[in-house]
């Protein structure tokens, strides 16, 4: 369960958004391409100490990469609670953007999909519009964006509507 710090305590979280499992999928190819690309540096140049110092660097360097790669794409999210949306995005290691808007200030929702691929695993672009100096909270790579994206408008068409009635008791 996902927990916030700043959260106020009648605050709930009702959806947390996060990347889809393909992104590992292209992590694993960038990993079998790298050890192709060892085996062959292995077999073309001559075996000696100097070549297998050589494999040995590249392969720290390319798991150094695969970790920063993992991270970035691991702690990306959308935390939509019922007042506000919370964006995480992850740009390297220790450089983040953590931005946030109420419900009210959100203009549109918008999903995208191109590619075969996305297309038939059902994942691609969710795009926030806001009434804010950030204008557009983006995500690639995320899971079912058509209904992600219809879910969050159905909570912000609810803290609307809540928001009018509870007005209009007022006065």
């Amino acid at each position: 369960m996902l927990k916030l710090e700043n959260m106020k305590e009648w605050e709930k979280i009702l959806m947390v958004i996060r990347r889809h499992w393909f992104i590992y999928v292209m992590l694993w190819l960038y990993f079998l391409w790298a050890a192709v690309f060892s085996v062959i540096l292995y077999f073309l140049l001559w075996v000696n100490t100097l070549t297998n110092i050589a494999n040995v660097i590249i392969w720290i360097i390319f798991s150094l990469f695969l970790y920063l790669e993992w991270l970035n794409h691991e702690l990306d999210l959308y935390v939509v609670t019922d007042s506000r949306v919370i964006w995480i995005e992850q740009h390297w290691f220790l450089d983040r953007t953590v931005s946030e808007c109420n419900l009210w200030q959100i203009q549109e929702v918008n999903s995208h999909t191109k590619w075969l691929i996305a297309n038939l695993l059902d994942f691609w672009d969710l795009k926030i519009q806001t009434a804010w100096n950030i204008t557009t909270m983006s995500m690639q790579y995320v899971p079912i964006p058509m209904q992600n994206a219809r879910k969050i408008l159905n909570i912000v068409d609810e803290y609307r509507e809540k928001y009018q009635i509870s007005k209009n008791n007022e006065i």
